[in-house]
C-alpha cells in the first residue's frame, strides 16, 4: 500500500469508527455488530503500528488502550473548582439576586442564563494547543485524581479540539453522565453476567471515572456536558456565558440544548418553577436548575465568598427520595420463571408520586445490602424508573426486624424452584404455573410483542379468571358473544378487541418470536432470527449449531431455543397457533415472501402519519427489506414525513434527501391504503 493510499483507508477507518461511536451513544442504534466494530478498530491500530506517522492525538485508537492503572495520581487544577450555593424556591432566588445588586448595582440590569444541573461527577479537562492533555475529577476543588486514561474512553470528549479560536492553554469543565436508558441498559447487562445492579447513574459515573480500568467507562455507556472554560494562557474570544456555550459546542463538545438567556430575575423564577416537572421528564438525572450572570467581565470582578461564587446559584428541587417502613416483601414470577422479589412499602411520596411498591431485584441483593423486614429503608425514584429500594437504615433498627428466606416452593403453583449455577434468581419451570402464565400474556399481547390494541394486564386478567384464556392460542378462539358476557364490555368494544386480536394474526415472524417470551430471546434476537429462517418451521428444524452459527446468536441462546422447541407444551402451543391462522413466517406483514422492494434502502420516520403507527411503519419498512433508522444522515435514501415533522425533515429537505408521505410507503411496500 502506497504513503497516499494508507492515508486514506486510516481516514476511512477513523471515520466509520466515530461513525459507529455516534450510533452506539448517542442515538442508541447501532450500525454494525460488536464483532465488527473490533475487527474494524484492530484494522486501524495494526495500519497505525506500520505506519505510526499516521497515528494522530484525535484517533479513535488514542481513547482505549494500555494496561489498566494501578493508582490514581493528584492533580492540582489551574483555578479551584468551586461549589454554588443552593436556592430552593423563588423568594431565596430573589435574595441571592438582591445580595448581588448590594455588591455591584450593575447586576441588576444584567442578563442572566440558565442551563440544567446534570446529577453527575464534575470533571475538568485540560487542552494545550486544542489537544487533551489530561482530566481531573473534581476532587476537593483544588485538586483531584488524573484519570486521563478513563476519560478519553468517553466519546463525547473530544481528543483534538474544532476550529482556530481555541486559547494555547485551557480547562474546560464540564459534567460526566450516564443517561437514563444506557443506565437501565447497562444493569441489565449486569444482571445477565450475574453481577450486582448498580445503584443509580450518579455514582454508577462518578465510579467509572476512578476505575482502574478505562475499559469500564466505555462499559458504561459515559456522556459529557461541557459548562465552563478557563484559561491559563491565551484570551477567551468571547464575552457572555452563552456565547462560551456556543463557543464549546463548536469545538465539538456537547452542551445542555436547553440553555437561555433571561433579562428578569422574575422571568428566571418564573422558568424554574415551571422546570420542577419538566426536569423529571429529561433523558438523564437533574436535580435542578444552574443560574449564572452571563457577562463573564462582571462574574470576575463579582468574584467569590468562600467555596461558593457571588454570580451563580443553583435552583434545586425536591429529591426523588424517601424514607418508610418496609411492611413485607412479596415475591412475583415473571414471564420466564424468574422469581422477583418486591418489597411492600408503607406509602411515601417521592418525587410527587405515592409510592407503596419497590423493586429489591433478587435475592442476593436482598442479602448484601441486609434488607429486613420491618426496616426503615431509603427508597428511590427517578424519572419513569420503576422505585428501587437502596438500603436499610441500621441506626433505626429496633431488633423486632425479620431477615427474609426466599422461598423454595412457587407460590403459585408449588413447584420447586431451582437456582441454576452462576445466576442471581431462582426459576419456576413449570410453564403452565398461573403466576408464570399470566406475565407471559402480558407479554405476548404487548406493544413490543404480537400489539394486541386493547388488551392490556386488567384485561387479561379478566379473561383468565372467567376461564377464556389458558394460553396465547386461546385469544384467537375467543369470540365476540363471550367478550359481551363480561363485566366493562358492550357490543361495539367486544366486536374492537376481537378484531385487534384477528389483526394480530398476520403479524411477522420476529414479533411472534419475541412474544413467545423464549427465554434470552429479546427483539433484537427474533429479528436476527426471522431473517436468517423466515419462518418458524425452518427455524424449528435448525439444529443448535445453525443456529449458533448466526452472527450474535451465542450458545446460550441457541440452547434456549432447542429446549423451548423440544418441551412439549411449547411445540403444542406453536402446532395450535399455526391451526388457528396465526402467521409464522416473516414476509406477512406486507410486501409478499420473497418480496424485497427496498432491500438495502435507508429509511427514516418523522412526524405523525394518518393511520400507521411509528411500529407498525417500521415493520412494513423492514418487511420489505429496508432499515429503519433514527437519525437523518447523508446515508439515508428516503424519509417518510407526517404531520408536525420537525428537525429531521428539515435535514432531509438541505441534504437533498427523498421525502415521501404515508400513501407513498405504502404503495412501495405493496399494502392497500
Amino acid at each position: 500500500m502506497s504513503q497516499s493510499e494508507s492515508y486514506a483507508e486510516a481516514s476511512r477507518l477513523r471515520q466509520q469508527i466515530e461513525r459507529a461511536n455516534r450510533a452506539y451513544y448517542e442515538l442508541d442504534a447501532p450500525e454494525i455488530s460488536d464483532e465488527e466494530y473490533d475487527r474494524v478498530f484492530r484494522a486501524l491500530q495494526e495500519l497505525e503500528a506500520a505506519h505510526p506517522e499516521l497515528r494522530t492525538p484525535d484517533s479513535p485508537t488514542m481513547r482505549v488502550g494500555g494496561a489498566p492503572a494501578t493508582n490514581l495520581p493528584k492533580a492540582r487544577h489551574a483555578v479551584p473548582m468551586l461549589s454554588l450555593d443552593n436556592a430552593f424556591n423563588g423568594e431565596e432566588l430573589r435574595a441571592w439576586h438582591e445580595r448581588m445588586v448590594k455588591v455591584d448595582a450593575r447586576a441588576a440590569r444584567a442578563a442572566l442564563t440558565i442551563e440544567v444541573k446534570i446529577d453527575g461527577a464534575a470533571l475538568s479537562l485540560t487542552y494545550r494547543d486544542g489537544v487533551l492533555e489530561r482530566g481531573i475529577t473534581r476532587g476537593n476543588g483544588i485538586e483531584g485524581e488524573e484519570i486521563t486514561g478513563n476519560v478519553r474512553a468517553i466519546n463525547d470528549i473530544p481528543l483534538r479540539l474544532n476550529g482556530d479560536d481555541v486559547p494555547a492553554l485551557i480547562e474546560v469543565r464540564g459534567e460526566v453522565y450516564i443517561p437514563r436508558k444506557a443506565f437501565q441498559r447497562v444493569n441489565a447487562e449486569r444482571e445477565r453476567a450475574g453481577q450486582d445492579p448498580l445503584q443509580n447513574p450518579r455514582n454508577a459515573a462518578a465510579g467509572a471515572l476512578r476505575a482502574l480500568d478505562p475499559a469500564e467507562a466505555r462499559r458504561r455507556r459515559l456522556r459529557f456536558f461541557g459548562y465552563q472554560v478557563v484559561v491559563v494562557e491565551g484570551t477567551l474570544p468571547v464575552s457572555t456565558h452563552h456565547a462560551e456555550l456556543e463557543m464549546l459546542a463548536s469545538w465539538g463538545f456537547p452542551v445542555d440544548p436547553s440553555y437561555g438567556s433571561h433579562t428578569s430575575i422574575e422571568d428566571v423564577i418564573q422558568i424554574a418553577d415551571e422546570w420542577a416537572d419538566r426536569i423529571r421528564n429529561l433523558d438523564y438525572d437533574a436535580d435542578g436548575l444552574v443560574i449564572k450572570v452571563d457577562d463573564l467581565q462582571l462574574q470576575e470582578e463579582l468574584g467569590s465568598v468562600g467555596r461558593a461564587p457571588r454570580w451563580a446559584i443553583a435552583r434545586k428541587y425536591p429529591a426523588e427520595a424517601g424514607f418508610t417502613r418496609l411492611l413485607d416483601i412479596e415475591v412475583n414470577i415473571g414471564r420466564t420463571g424468574a422469581l422477583a422479589p418486591t418489597a411492600i412499602l408503607e406509602p411515601v411520596r417521592i418525587g410527587g408520586v405515592t409510592v407503596s411498591r419497590a423493586t429489591l431485584h433478587n435475592e442476593d441483593i436482598v442479602a448484601s445490602r441486609d434488607v429486613r423486614i420491618g426496616d426503615m429503608v431509603e427508597v428511590i425514584r427517578s424519572g419513569d424508573v420503576i422505585p428501587k429500594v437502596l438500603g436499610p437504615v441500621r441506626e433505626k433498627r429496633t431488633g423486632n426486624e425479620v431477615e427474609w428466606q426466599p422461598p423454595r416452593q412457587c407460590p403459585y403453583c408449588g413447584s420447586t424452584l431451582v437456582r441454576p449455577e452462576g445466576e442471581a434468581n431462582r426459576y419456576c419451570l413449570n410453564l403452565a404455573c398461573p403466576g408464570r402464565n399470566y406475565e407471559a400474556l402480558v407479554h405476548f399481547a404487548s406493544r413490543g410483542g404480537m400489539d394486541i390494541q386493547g388488551l392490556g394486564p386488567e384485561r387479561i386478567r379478566q379473561l383468565l379468571d372467567a376461564g377464556l384464556l389458558k394460553t396465547a392460542s386461546d385469544l384467537y378462539r375467543i369470540s365476540a358473544d363471550q367478550l359481551q358476557s363480561l363485566e366493562g364490555f358492550a357490543e361495539q368494544s367486544a366486536q374492537a378487541l376481537v378484531d385487534a386480536i384477528a389483526e394480530s394474526r398476520s403479524r411477522p415472524l420476529r414479533l411472534l418470536l419475541t412474544g413467545l417470551g423464549i427465554r434470552h430471546v429479546g427483539s433484537t434476537v427474533a429479528k436476527l432470527l426471522a431473517r436468517r429462517f423466515g419462518s418458524m418451521s425452518a427455524l424449528r428444524s435448525a439444529s443448535e449449531d445453525e443456529i449458533t452459527a448466526l452472527d450474535g446468536v451465542g450458545p446460550v441462546i441457541g440452547n434456549s431455543l432447542v429446549a423451548f422447541f423440544a418441551d412439549p407444551p411449547s411445540s403444542a402451543l406453536l402446532d395450535d397457533l399455526e391451526k388457528l391462522g396465526v402467521a409464522q413466517t416473516e414476509g406477512s406483514s406486507g410486501a409478499a415472501a420473497g418480496d424485497q422492494p427496498l432491500a438495502g434502502k435507508i429509511y427514516v420516520l418523522t412526524g405523525t402519519l394518518p393511520t400507521l403507527k411509528r411500529g407498525r411503519a417500521t415493520e412494513l419498512i423492514e418487511a420489505a427489506g429496508g432499515t429503519v433508522k433514527s437519525s437523518v444522515s447523508r446515508k439515508t435514501d428516503t424519509v417518510v414525513a407526517g404531520d408536525d415533522a420537525g428537525d429531521k425533515l428539515a435535514k432531509a429537505n438541505e441534504l437533498g434527501i427523498e421525502v415521501i408521505d404515508e400513501a407513498e410507503l405504502l404503495r412501495r411496500v405493496g399494502v392497500e391504503a
